[in-house]
């Protein structure tokens, strides 16, 4: 026990001495974007976990806690964190950026939630663009005399960025265009979709939004049936057993596992967000390619 507490007095002495900046990003993929930015000057932290599902997430008490500590909290709006602005009032109404904010989003054309905005931005390298230059400004504001890190920082994450575009531009171009379907269990990839060349279909719109039914089921089953779609995927951060059903009931094999709205732990496939599109478009590359998965 007196190891115990002196370990803790320890940790807490080093936070407290630890006079940087603090940024909250309301989940991992965040966080990544965030300290890329930021590099050794501000800590930044994410309020939900590696695997945790971010649509429905329910703040704990100590959620709150190290929010009202914190100098900044960074979030990424068109309504995916439906608990922010709750969260936010309840932590003293800390600063808060929305990282999409001034974005034209693609929109859900699907049943009730037709209108609403896709939330998964990030999916796309060209608008994660956007979401730097959110994190560089907030940051250089936080932090005046950072600005000149902040925005090299930013200039290379840019960098890699446009070579990812690159990276995954020929890596879907190299699919014929009659396998280009995309079937997920949630509607995540509608701005990946839209930047390269894929049609997209899934089991609902939005994660914890939308219940899963048998009309949609069967819906989905009819359309993978129909075009031959020889692999189907679901993410990470929800169970993928109606979408194992679906590729039974349909001739399809499920094809793995994607990241969207989480990272994966820093030993698994995802551990930054660059790695996550690879990691997710590999996975198409490899599940719709028929010259790919028949060898």
């Amino acid at each position: 026990m007196g190891v115990l507490l002196a370990s803790c007095r320890s940790r807490d002495q080093n936070i407290a001495a630890d006079s940087r900046p603090q940024v909250l990003t309301t989940f991992t993929v965040l966080a990544d974007l965030a300290r890329n930015v930021a590099g050794d000057r501000i800590q930044v932290a994410s309020i939900v976990k590696p695997g945790a599902e971010i649509h429905g997430y329910q703040p704990t008490p100590s959620d709150i806690e190290r929010a009202s500590k914190a100098d900044l909290i960074v979030e990424n709006g068109l309504g995916l964190e439906l608990w922010a602005q709750r969260f936010t009032a309840a932590a003293g109404d800390v600063p808060t950026i929305t990282l999409s904010e001034g974005m034209e989003p693609l929109l859900i054309t699907e049943d009730a939630y037709s209108g609403k905005p896709n939330p998964h931005a990030w999916m796309s390298p060209q608008r994660t663009m956007g979401y730097v230059d959110h994190l560089e400004r907030a940051f250089s504001q936080l932090d005046p005399a950072g600005a000149e890190v902040f925005a090299s920082n930013a200039s290379v994450y840019k960098a890699k960025l446009q070579a990812l575009d690159q990276e995954l531009r020929m890596a879907i171009a190299a699919l014929p265009a009659q396998q280009r379907l995309l079937v997920s269990c949630e509607g995540a990839f509608t701005y990946l979709a839209a930047d390269y060349g894929l049609e997209e279909a899934y089991l609902w719109p939005v994660n914890a939004e939308s219940e899963i039914t048998p009309k949609r089921m069967a819906r989905l089953i009819d359309k993978v049936r129909e075009r031959q779609v020889p692999a189907i995927f679901c993410e990470s951060t929800v169970s993928d057993k109606a979408q194992r059903e679906v590729a039974a009931a349909a001739g399809a094999r499920f094809g793995g596992t994607f990241f969207v709205d989480s990272l994966s732990s820093p030993d698994g496939p995802a551990p930054t967000l660059l790695e996550l599109q690879r990691h997710n478009v590999g996975l198409i590359r490899k599940g719709l390619d028929l010259s790919e998965s028949n060898r």
